[in-house]
C-alpha cells in the first residue's frame, strides 16, 4: 500500500525535470554561461500549478537535505515560494499570519513534538 501510495504521489505531485518553474533570473544567468534556454511565460492557472508543484518539489528537498545550511536554503526557498503563492492571490502576508495565530491558539504549534501513534 505504501508503495502504491509513494508512486501515485511520484507521478503526480514530484516535478519532472522539465517543464517546470524556475526563478526570474534563470534564463538571464543561463545566456551569460553561454547556455541557451526555452521558456515561455505561463498562464495564471498554469502559473499556480507549478507555484503548488514546486512546493512540494521544495518540501521534498528539504526533508532530504542535511546540514545547517541546507535545510536554510531549502526553507528560503519555500518562503521564496509562500511569497509568490500570497503576492499571486492577492493576499497580504500579515493576512496569512493572522491565520497562522489562529490556528496556533486553537491547535496548538508544534513545540512538543507530540507524534500521534494511533487514535481511536
Amino acid at each position: 500500500m505504501w508503495l502504491r501510495c509513494w508512486y501515485v504521489f511520484k507521478i503526480y505531485f514530484m516535478p519532472k525535470k522539465f517543464p517546470k518553474l524556475i526563478r526570474d533570473r534563470i534564463p538571464e544567468i543561463l545566456a551569460a554561461k553561454g547556455k541557451a534556454a526555452k521558456t515561455r511565460i505561463l498562464t495564471d492557472d498554469e502559473y499556480l500549478k507549478f507555484l503548488l508543484k514546486k512546493m512540494v518539489e521544495e518540501s521534498i528537498e528539504l526533508s532530504q537535505s542535511s546540514g545547517r545550511d541546507g535545510m536554510r536554503d531549502e526553507l528560503a526557498d519555500i518562503l521564496e515560494l509562500i511569497d509568490a503563492i500570497v503576492k499571486f492571490k492577492g493576499w497580504k502576508k500579515r493576512d496569512i499570519i493572522a491565520v497562522q495565530k489562529g490556528k496556533r491558539k486553537k491547535n496548538g504549534g508544534f513545540e512538543k513534538k507530540i507524534l500521534l501513534l494511533k487514535k481511536s
